[in-house]
């Protein structure tokens, strides 16, 4: 008879991530606030990560994503702030809030600088987020442990 042979599961070597170092994150949102669940998700996963004791070096929206960064939204009163909810988590855990240019200037949010700029009588960014380029997610990937995207 043919002898068998066993196979061994080998576990994988421990890496950095596998101790129980606090891992750093970095979040990417595309969806808008309200027209998919991962805008919801994504926030939840945010406040999941810190309450575990793990870091978020930033949440960078883009696209339709974008639209959370406006102070002109109101949301029904049944409904989760998220806008509101967003300026929460970055107060409270010093988490960077960055929307991108590009998305915002096509979809009308600008800060007070780029107002100026483009000759607009006033601007809609809300307090506690930041106007920059795609730079800083690819910054933000390269130095977090993981970058979680939510929304496709």
């Amino acid at each position: 008879m043919a002898e068998r042979k066993r196979s061994r599961i080998r576990k994988p070597p421990k890496s950095d991530t596998d101790s129980n170092q606090p891992m750093i994150f970095a979040i990417h949102v595309i969806t808008a606030p309200y027209s998919h669940q991962s805008a919801l998700t994504a926030l939840r996963f945010c406040q999941a990560t810190l309450a575990a004791g793990h870091r978020i070096k930033r949440v960078f929206f883009s696209g339709d994503g974008v639209l959370v960064g406006t102070r002109l939204a109101v949301p029904p009163q049944d409904e989760a702030d998220l806008y509101r909810e967003w300026q929460v988590l970055a107060n409270t855990h010093q988490v960077e809030l960055v929307v991108c240019i590009s998305a915002c200037l096509r979809r009308g949010i600008i800060n007070a600088s780029e107002a100026e700029r483009y000759e607009k009588s006033s601007h809609n960014l809300a307090e506690g987020f930041l106007l920059s380029g795609l730079g800083q997610l690819v910054e933000a990937g390269l130095e977090s442990d993981r970058l979680v995207t939510f929304g496709a």
